[in-house]
C-alpha cells in the first residue's frame, strides 16, 4: 500500500516514530525532494529505490505507485512538514481511489510547529490572539478572493504566511491594509529546525528591507502578530485563584 508520511520541519529527528518505522520498512520512497531533508534518506534500506518527486508530475508519480504495488511493494510518500498543509495530497488520494490502492496517512510536525519553536513563541497568548490564520500570498497558485491576505489581516490575529518569503514586498503591502501597523510584531524563519535556520525579527513596516538584508526570499515562513510582542496575560490554567476539577481556587 502507499503510506503518506509527513517527514517533519526539517530536522531529521523530528519526523515520528511511525514515520520513522515506514521508512525504514519501505521499498519504494517518492520524497519531495525540494523540501524534504535528504538526510531522512538514511533511515531507508540499501535496496530501497528512491523517487525525488521535485523532478516529477503528478502523473510520473502515479506511475511508480501503479508500478510498485503490481509487484506487491510497500511505498512511502514522503512530504515535507504535515502533508495536510500544501501538500497536494487530495489529488493524488483521490488517484488512488480511482485506481483501487490502499493508503494511510502518517501526520507530522509542521513548519509552522518548528517556526514558533525556533523564535521560542507561543502563537495564543491570552488577551492577545486566540486565533491562527494559517495562508499564503497569491502566486502561480491563485487564492479565493475572499481569503486574500488583506482581508485575513482584518482580524488582527496571528498569522502564519507560508510559501510567500518571495513576494514580501506585496505581502508587507496587504499585511499593512488590515488590523496591522507598522509597528506590528513580525519575523522571517529560514529553514526552521535545519542546521542553517536563521530567525529575523523587525516591525512589519521593515519586513521586506529584513528579507533582502538577510537573504531571505525562499524557504522561510513569515510570522505577524502581537504575539511575539513581550506584552500578554497569565494564563487562567495555572492562576491560584482558578478552580478546575483538579484543583481548588485559593485566593
Amino acid at each position: 500500500m502507499v503510506h503518506f508520511v509527513g517527514a517533519g520541519p526539517g530536522a531529521p529527528d523530528l519526523i515520528t516514530q511511525r514515520g520513522a518505522a515506514l521508512l525504514r520498512a519501505a521499498d519504494v520512497v517518492i520524497y519531495a525532494g525540494s523540501l524534504v531533508n535528504p538526510a531522512l534518506l538514511g533511515l531507508c534500506r540499501q535496496d530501497c529505490s528512491v523517487y525525488n518527486s521535485a523532478q516529477m508530475t503528478l502523473e510520473q508519480v502515479l506511475e511508480v505507485v501503479r508500478a510498485a504495488h503490481a509487484e506487491n511493494r510497500d511505498i512511502v510518500r514522503l512530504h515535507t512538514g504535515d502533508p495536510c498543509l500544501y501538500g497536494a495530497i487530495r489529488e493524488q488520494m483521490d488517484a488512488l481511489d480511482a485506481l483501487g490502492i490502499p493508503y494511510d496517512d502518517t501526520p507530522g510536525v509542521s513548519s509552522f510547529c518548528g517556526a514558533a519553536a525556533a523564535a521560542c513563541a507561543e502563537y495564543t497568548l491570552p488577551g492577545v490572539s486566540q486565533t491562527v490564520i494559517i495562508t499564503r500570498m497569491a502566486g502561480r497558485t491563485p487564492v479565493p478572493e475572499r481569503e486574500g491576505i488583506a482581508a485575513l489581516a482584518a482580524h488582527g490575529a496571528t498569522m502564519v504566511v507560508f510559501l510567500s518569503a518571495g513576494m514580501l514586498d506585496g505581502l508587507q503591502a496587504a499585511l499593512l491594509q488590515g488590523a496591522y501597523t507598522p509597528d506590528t510584531p513580525a519575523a522571517l524563519v529560514y529553514k526552521a529546525t535545519w542546521p542553517e535556520e536563521k530567525v529575523v525579527r523587525c516591525r512589519l513596516g521593515a519586513l521586506a528591507q529584513a528579507g533582502r538584508e538577510n537573504n531571505i526570499s525562499k524557504t522561510a515562513l513569515v510570522l505577524v502578530g502581537d504575539f511575539l510582542a513581550p506584552d500578554y496575560e497569565r494564563s487562567k490554567l495555572y492562576d491560584p485563584s482558578f478552580a478546575t476539577e483538579f484543583r481548588e481556587a485559593k485566593p
